[in-house]
């Protein structure tokens, strides 16, 4: 958490917010969410004078753009922005503060400190780590059923881990990935080359269903999750399975199961999703 939904959401809110802005100064309370450039103090100088002209998404990365820069943000667990007048009570563990020229500012809170920030001139920013070696976009034109299958098909690891590896597809974390799974009747242990035609074509249905649900909802708050104005997604609400451990599916009545597939939680109706191979709860 956050997801491709959430992020987006945020992208969303932060376009109404700040688009058309300019930077006066940006305060760096903690050194260490901004990775490039190393110098919190020449990230601030870069950054001053700068109208954010866009906000993008690239898998669960927001990317602000600048007249002459890219800051790429990730929130990680728990990081979030919120705009506010200057007059205003900085709150605790607000780390990154973006001061405007109209006396308004976008500030960067996070609580588990995870969140990082990367600044780069345009033609750097897709080139360089952390947005180069990126997959496909669920949610872009891009993201045809040809492309799904030729990174999925012929994989022998088992399909959960696969679909959260975002070198293959991104944004689709771990909430998702259930979600997506139950929807096309798959088991989240089986091998991604022992996926039929068929199969394939539902899971790939139910990645961009699933996916543009969730945006439609606002993504979901499970903990912390709020967009850039406060307010929680609402998806969490149309959850089939995840989080749903010992209650009935919808589908058939059976109780849900949650196991460990890859290390991550995950949960499954055990009949609508039938596997022959044994899981480790």
């Amino acid at each position: 958490m956050p997801e491709l939904p959430e992020v987006e959401t945020v992208r969303r809110t932060l376009i109404e917010l700040v688009c058309g802005k300019t930077i006066q100064a940006v305060e760096v309370k903690l050194p260490r969410i901004v990775r490039t450039p190393e110098d919190p103090q020449l990230f601030a100088a870069l950054l001053a004078d700068q109208t954010i002209r866009d906000i993008g998404r690239r898998g669960k990365f927001l990317t602000f753009v600048l007249d002459d820069y890219i800051l790429v943000s990730h929130l990680r667990m728990e990081g979030r922005y919120g705009l506010y007048q200057a007059a205003d009570p900085v709150e605790k563990h607000t780390h990154v503060i973006f001061s405007f020229t109209d006396h308004t500012e976008l500030r960067y809170k996070d609580v588990r400190q995870f969140g990082t920030m990367d600044l780069f001139s345009h033609e750097e920013a897709f080139t360089k780590p952390p947005l180069n070696k990126l997959g496909l976009e669920p949610l872009e034109e891009s993201f045809t059923f040809e492309a799904f299958k030729k990174v999925i098909h012929q994989r022998t690891t088992m399909i959960k881990p696969l679909l959260l590896n975002q070198a293959y597809i991104v944004g689709i974390g771990n909430i998702y990935v259930d979600e997506s799974l139950f929807q096309a009747g798959i088991h989240p242990e089986r091998s991604a080359n022992s996926l039929t035609t068929n199969e394939l074509h539902r899971l790939y249905d139910a990645i961009k269903q699933t996916l543009q649900e969730a945006v439609a909802a606002g993504g979901s708050s499970i903990k912390s999750f709020v967009n850039g104005q406060g307010e929680i997604g609402m998806f969490q609400h149309q959850f089939k399975v995840y989080g749903r451990a010992q209650q009935p599916c919808t589908n058939c009545g059976q109780p849900i199961e949650r196991y460990v597939v890859g290390g991550r939680g995950t949960h499954i109706c055990p009949k609508c999703q039938s596997n022959k191979s044994k899981l480790k709860k």
